[in-house]
């Protein structure tokens, strides 16, 4: 059965703390279970998931800051480890090679998987997969960085009354929808005359960076966005200097993009409270909204469906 969520694996920014594990994303969406910015301890959060390493399809690094990639080590050697059968691809910054190199060589171990090492070199650069496409956008860091957005191509909902108004029903509706129109009695029926457009589901990672149009690019009308917000507003001058967002500029990112679904993560370990973002993302934004804890599951919201014409 397909499934459409994203589990968070750890919440922390730049260093781990008592509550909060180093960064790590799962993003399962059908038949694709992709990890994105594996922080160390990864792995062993990946215990408390119910997803193994044989799972994994593909692999995505925004950027090669340590709290984004420190888990690649023991997700490459777990990967061999447990002989996975299917090619695991791996995403990053073409800027990094030489660090994903010495990550995935970082100790002694018998490689046996088999990686499709796919570097990310151009903003805009798009990869085809079964489900959709994997879209990558330069962000705005110290360091080269890259955003992630997975968008399914739109398809149709069929309107049953029109279909019986026409008088189609039976093969002919599939051949409707195949061919795109049908003779009917003499009049040529269309398929946009039985049918509306139902927009693909998009889902949007948004790590370290401040505002910028790769920003609001990956969020454009993401049912489902993951975005950093590193500081509160308090800290809007560090945020801007060291190149990262506030609470309540995602938020306002949220709402300006039409996003369904913010969620909220990469908190900075100043703040003990984590209702303080969701109280200044509040103030911006009206939709679902999640503060990010290890280990919280967040599932991919139902389709838009548009109304008949």
């Amino acid at each position: 059965m397909s499934m459409r969520e994203m589990v968070v694996l750890g919440t922390a920014s730049q260093t781990p703390t008592r509550l909060r594990n180093h960064n790590g994303y799962l993003l399962r969406w059908d038949d694709e279970v992709i990890l994105f910015d594996p922080g160390e301890g990864s792995q062993r959060q990946l215990l408390h998931t119910g997803v193994t390493a044989t799972d994994l399809t593909r692999i995505c690094v925004t950027h090669f800051h340590g709290d984004h990639c420190l888990g690649l080590p023991g997700t490459i050697q777990r990967l061999s480890l447990d002989r996975v059968p299917h090619p695991v691809a791996v995403h990053f910054p073409a800027g990094g090679a030489e660090y994903f190199a010495r990550l995935r060589h970082a100790s002694s171990f018998h490689e046996t998987a088999e990686l499709a090492v796919e570097p990310i070199t151009a903003d805009g650069q798009r990869i085809a997969l079964g489900v959709g496409t994997l879209e990558a956008r330069r962000l705005r860091h110290p360091i080269e960085t890259y955003g992630y957005r997975l968008v399914e191509p739109d398809g149709c909902r069929v309107l049953p009354e029109r279909l019986s108004a026409y008088g189609i029903g039976g093969p002919a509706v599939g051949e409707l929808l195949r061919v795109g129109h049908l003779d009917v009695g003499g009049r040529r029926v269309t398929r946009d005359e039985v049918s509306v457009v139902r927009p693909g589901q998009r889902f949007a990672f948004v790590m370290d960076t401040g505002l910028c149009d790769g920003v609001y690019a990956l969020a454009e009308h993401a049912d489902l966005l993951v975005i950093e917000s590193t500081f509160l507003a308090s800290e809007a001058a560090l945020a801007a200097e060291v190149g990262h967002l506030t609470a309540g500029q995602a938020a306002r990112v949220a709402t300006e993009s039409g996003v369904r679904t913010l969620v909220l993560t990469h908190f900075s370990q100043r703040y003990a409270d984590p209702r303080r973002f969701h109280d200044e993302a509040r103030e911006h934004f009206t939709g679902e909204l999640v503060v990010a804890e290890d280990l919280t599951v967040v599932p991919v919201p139902p389709r838009r469906v548009a109304s008949p014409g």
